[in-house]
C-alpha cells in the first residue's frame, strides 16, 4: 500500500516483489537496488571499536543453497526489467557475499553489465579477526537491457558532467568515498546504509532532472533523498515501518531546506 507521497516522492510500505508487479511497466528510467547480502550468519565484526554482531535482521539470513540465491535474485531482476524503460539502467550494490550470484542473475534475466564499480571506503571497519584482510570496498554492478541477441538499450551517461567532477579527466570505475556520516543518521539509520555522495554521483551519472528513480529496497531512503535534491522522482519500497519513517522524515528536511532557498 501507499505509504506516503508529496510531489515527486513516493514511498509504498510492503513486500517488494509485490509493489513491483503494480508499478506500470516501461515507466522506470533508472533503479537502485542494495538487496539482502545474505550475510546475517552469528558473526562478529567491530563497530566504534567494539565487538557487535554481524546480523542484520531476519531478513538478511538465510538458510538457502548457491542455486536458491541466485533463483531470488532472478525473481525480482525479472519485475525490475518489466517495469524499467527499454533505454533505462539498473544499479546493483552488493558484496563479496551476493555480488557473484547477482551478477549471474543478471545474465539469466537479460540485461548487460556496463560497468563493474568499486566503492572504497576511506575508513572501513577494522577486521578484529587478524586472519584476513580488512574488507574496504564493495562492488555496484551498472547494466542495461539487453532487447535482442545484438541489440542492447541505448541508455543515458552524463559524460560530461562526471568529466568535470573529475577535474576534467575521464572517470575510473574505483570510487573513493566514507562511510556513512553520522549527520546522515540523525533521524535514525539503517544496517545497510549507504553514504548520499555515493548516490547522489550515480543519479547525475545516469539520470536526467525529471526522470523516475525506483529503489525496491528502500532502506533509510537516501536514494530517494538523493533523487530529491537532484530534482528526480522517486518510488521507494519497504516492508518495514520504521525506515519508511525515517525515510520520510530525511524527505521534509530536504523539502524545507529547498523552500528556504527559494
Amino acid at each position: 500500500m501507499k505509504y506516503f507521497s508529496d510531489d515527486k516522492f513516493t514511498l509504498y510500505l510492503g513486500d517488494s516483489f509485490r509493489v513491483l508487479g503494480i508499478i506500470e511497466e516501461k515507466t522506470i528510467d533508472m533503479i537502485f537496488a542494495d538487496p539482502p547480502y545474505f550475510l546475517s550468519n552469528n558473526g562478529i565484526s567491530c563497530q566504534a571499536g567494539k565487538m557487535v554482531s554481524v546480523n542484520k535482521a531476519s531478513w538478511d539470513a538465510t538458510a538457502m543453497t548457491a542455486t536458491q540465491k541466485i533463483n531470488y535474485y532472478r525473481k525480482w531482476l525479472s519485475l525490475c526489467s518489466k517495469v524499467l524503460k527499454d533505454n533505462g539502467t539498473i544499479w546493483i550494490s552488493g558484496t563479496m557475499h551476493n555480488i557473484y550470484y547477482i551478477g549471474v542473475a543478471l545474465e539469466y534475466e537479460g540485461f548487460s553489465i556496463i560497468n563493474n564499480v568499486t566503492w572504497k571506503k576511506t575508513n572501513p571497519v577494522p577486521n578484529i579477526s587478524c586472519r584476513a584482510f580488512t574488507h574496504s570496498t564493495e562492488t555496484i554492478l551498472w547494466a542495461r537491457k539487453q532487447l535482442t541477441k545484438s541489440k542492447r538499450g541505448k541508455h543515458f551517461f552524463n559524460y560530461t558532467l562526471m568529466k568535470e567532477d573529475n577535474n576534467n579527466k575521464q572517470m575510473k570505475d574505483v570510487w573513493d568515498f566514507s562511510t556513512v556520516p553520522k549527520s546522515e543518521k540523525k533521524y535514525g539509520k539503517h544496517p545497510t546504509q549507504k553514504p548520499l555522495s555515493l548516490l547522489l554521483r550515480i543519479i547525475k551519472a545516469s539520470t536526467q532532472e525529471n526522470d523516475l528513480v525506483l529503489d525496491p529496497f528502500n532502506g533509510s531512503g537516501t536514494t530517494g533523498i538523493a533523487s530529491t535534491i537532484l530534482n528526480r522522482k522517486y518510488i521507494g519500497i519497504d516492508n518495514v515501518v520504521e525506515y519508511l519513517e525515517l525515510s520520510q522524515k530525511r524527505y521534509e528536511e530536504i523539502k524545507n531546506e529547498k523552500r528556504k532557498k527559494f
